[in-house]
C-alpha cells in the first residue's frame, strides 16, 4: 500500500503489467532476442541503478517475483495484466494470457486479466476469444497492431477485418479495448502504432473503451487531438511516467500536453512492468509537482486528488473494482514468506 507523508491512503491500481518469458529456449528466431533485448534497453535506461535486474532474471522472473514486485515492494493494490502473443519471434509465446493467469492464480483478489485478439486471424481467433472468455471472464482485451502474422506487418483500427472482433467484445460483454499506440520494439515497424485510426473505432463504438497505452508516445499531440474529441478514449501512462527520473523536462511536457488534451480524469497509471517495477516511478510521481505556470498551462491542477484519480481511482471506476474492498485486502503471503520470517 502507499500512504503519504501525511498518512494518506492512495490506492494504487498498475494499469500495465506482463509476466512474459523471453529466455533464449523461447526464441524462435533471432527476433525473439531483439525484441527482449529492446526491452532490456529500456529496463536500463529507465530503472534507477540500484534497482536494476540481471539480464537473465529480466528474461524470465515468473509470478511469484512479479507478485513481490508489484504488490508487496511495488505499493500496488492490484494490477491489470495485457498479454500480447508475438507467436512470429517465440515458440510458446511472449506474453500470453496462460502465461498471465499464473500471477491471476496466485493472487485472485488483486489481478485483472485481460485478453488478447489478432483479428487478422478470423473466425478461428473469434472462436478462440470466446472459448478463453468462458475460461476467464475477460473485462477488457488488448490489441496490438503491430504485432507480425506471417506475411503480415502490422494492421489499422479502421481494417475491416477489425469490426467484428469488437462486434463480438460487444456482444461478450467485454467493455475495454486496450491498443498498444506508442514506442515501437525491434523488428515492429514505426507505422504500425501510428494514433491516428482510434478516432474511427472510438466514434464507431461509443460503448466500448478504448485505453491508447503508452498515449501514442511519441505521438502525444496526436493522440491528445483524438481523445479531445472522443469521451471513451483513455490515456495509458506506461512508459510515458518512466521518464520522470531519466527525463524529467521531457515527461512534465507529456503530461502538461495531457493534462491539457485528455484530464486528469481519463489518465491511467501504468508502470509497463516488468520494464520496470511501479515502486519507484509512484515515490516520484508522488513528489512532483507543477508550479502555477505549468499549472496555468496544464488547466488542471496536479494535486492530490489528480493524484488519486490517475494512480487507481480512474482504473478502478474503467474496471469497475471496488475500491473500498481492494484497500482492505489482507498483505500478500508468498510461498516460503512465513518460514523465513519465523526464522528470522
Amino acid at each position: 500500500m502507499f500512504v503519504t507523508s501525511e498518512g494518506e491512503r492512495v490506492l494504487i491500481v498498475d494499469g500495465h503489467t506482463h509476466l512474459w518469458d523471453g529466455r533464449p529456449s523461447n526464441w524462435r528466431n533471432d527476433y525473439g532476442r531483439t525484441f527482449i533485448d529492446t526491452f532490456w534497453g529500456g529496463h536500463v535506461g529507465f530503472t534507477p541503478i540500484e534497482k536494476r535486474w540481471n539480464q537473465d532474471q529480466f528474461r524470465y522472473y515468473g509470478a511469484e517475483k512479479a507478485a513481490r514486485d508489484l504488490f508487496i515492494d511495488g505499493y500496488c493494490d492490484a494490477a491489470v495484466m495485457l498479454p500480447v502473443d508475438l507467436r512470429d519471434f517465440y515458440n510458446d509465446g511472449f506474453n500470453t494470457t496462460e502465461q498471465c493467469s499464473e500471477l491471476k492464480a496466485l493472487c485472485p483478489d488483486r489481478v485483472v486479466l485481460n485478453g488478447r485478439i489478432d483479428p487478422r486471424e478470423g473466425a478461428r481467433g473469434l472462436a478462440k476469444l470466446e472459448k478463453d472468455h468462458d475460461r476467464f471472464g475477460f473485462k477488457g482485451v488488448k490489441l496490438y497492431t503491430g504485432e507480425w502474422n506471417g506475411n503480415s506487418r502490422g494492421y489499422r483500427l479502421s481494417d475491416d477485418f477489425v469490426r467484428p472482433y469488437l462486434e463480438k467484445c460487444r456482444e461478450l460483454g467485454i467493455g475495454i479495448v486496450h491498443v498498444h499506440k506508442g514506442p515501437t520494439t525491434h523488428p515492429l515497424d514505426y507505422d504500425a502504432f501510428d494514433v491516428r485510426d482510434v478516432d474511427q473505432v472510438a466514434t464507431s463504438f461509443p460503448d466500448l473503451k478504448f485505453v491508447i497505452d503508452h498515449c501514442g508516445m511519441p505521438r502525444i499531440d496526436d493522440f491528445c487531438a483524438v481523445a479531445g474529441q472522443e469521451p471513451n478514449v483513455y490515456g495509458g501512462l506506461a512508459l510515458v511516467t518512466s521518464f520522470i527520473r531519466a527525463r524529467p523536462r521531457h515527461f512534465k511536457a507529456m503530461l502538461i500536453d495531457l493534462l491539457w488534451g485528455v484530464g486528469p480524469d481519463r489518465l491511467i497509471f501504468g508502470s509497463d512492468y516488468a520494464i520496470t517495477s511501479p515502486d519507484w516511478i509512484i515515490e516520484a510521481f508522488m513528489a512532483f509537482e507543477l508550479d502555477e505556470a505549468d499549472t496555468t498551462e496544464a488547466g488542471h491542477a496536479l494535486d492530490l486528488e489528480a493524484k488519486r484519480k490517475i494512480l487507481g481511482l480512474n482504473a478502478a471506476k474503467l474496471y469497475g473494482l471496488d475500491v473500498e474492498a481492494l484497500m482492505n485486502l489482507p498483505p500478500v503471503t508468498l510461498p516460503g514468506d512465513e518460514a523465513r520470517h519465523a526464522a528470522e
